[in-house]
């Protein structure tokens, strides 16, 4: 099958994370979703000074995979993510490329000491993740607030984004084909 997104767990993630994420991907994206087979845990990331994961070396061994019809890979970790620059960092992409990441932990109510919420949660996810695979297609950030595509540089900017692309964003994905 062409153009198949493919979700790939790094790490120990819940199984319904994947399973709840890949068909609101398929109508976000329009585009058949797939679960692929999971990657190690990378232990070589982790920074023990900041009790993070580098988010690049996870891209470099997304970078590695190759499976029939991919289009696109997701990584899903169930880690807190950085880059040098930043405090954290919900997901990263290789811009105009094949691959992007998402953490799960700051989409948690629970990573702020909060009650958890699933649905919002979720909602974030995916959020992110549409994000993220927007600046594989060639996206960059957006200055509408409620675009999925404006940059999230807290928990808040995800809860106020949309979950899809604004007109403008919408149009520049067009011009993709």
């Amino acid at each position: 099958m062409e153009d198949k997104l493919y979700l790939v767990p790094v790490g120990e993630v819940p199984g319904d994370v994947l399973t709840t994420l890949s068909p609101k991907l398929e109508g976000a994206l329009g585009m058949a979703c797939g679960i692929a087979p999971a990657l190690r845990h990378p232990f070589d990331a982790y920074n023990t000074s900041r009790e993070q994961y580098l988010s690049t070396d996870i891209l470099g061994q997304l970078g590695q995979l190759d499976l029939p019809g991919a289009f696109r890979f997701l990584g899903v970790v169930n880690l807190d993510l950085y880059v040098p620059e930043l405090n954290f960092i919900f997901g990263q992409a290789t811009m105009a490329g094949r691959d992007a990441l998402v953490a799960l932990p700051r989409l948690r109510q629970s990573f702020y000491g909060l009650a958890e919420d699933g649905d919002l949660f979720h909602l974030r996810l995916l959020k992110e993740a549409v994000h993220e695979l927007g600046h594989t297609f060639g996206l960059g950030h957006c200055p509408k607030r409620t675009c999925v595509m404006c940059f999230s540089n807290s928990l808040r900017d995800t809860d106020i984004k949309g979950q899809s692309f604004c007109p403008g964003c919408r149009s520049m994905l067009g011009d993709q084909d």
